[in-house]
């Protein structure tokens, strides 16, 4: 799925904000089977989202943890 406009600039918190909006979506009981196919796509890329910020943090963390074993 391409990125909306905007996806390089949002955070983790308001994807994962949006990830539970689709979710509550997709669970409730009148589901739009028409734009299921486009919410599964966006959570899709929403998770990936997520994945790189968590990846990100992890080796900015390390990199500072490497700092600080060398003083």
């Amino acid at each position: 799925m391409a990125k909306s406009k905007g996806d390089d600039n949002i955070g983790y918190s308001e994807a994962l904000g949006e990830l539970e909006s689709i979710l509550e979506e997709l669970e409730s009981d009148d589901v739009d089977v028409d734009k299921l196919a486009a919410h599964v796509q966006r959570a899709s890329h929403l998770i990936e989202l997520c994945r790189d910020r968590i990846g990100n943090a992890k080796l900015q963390i390390e990199e500072v943890v490497k700092g600080l074993a060398k003083e």
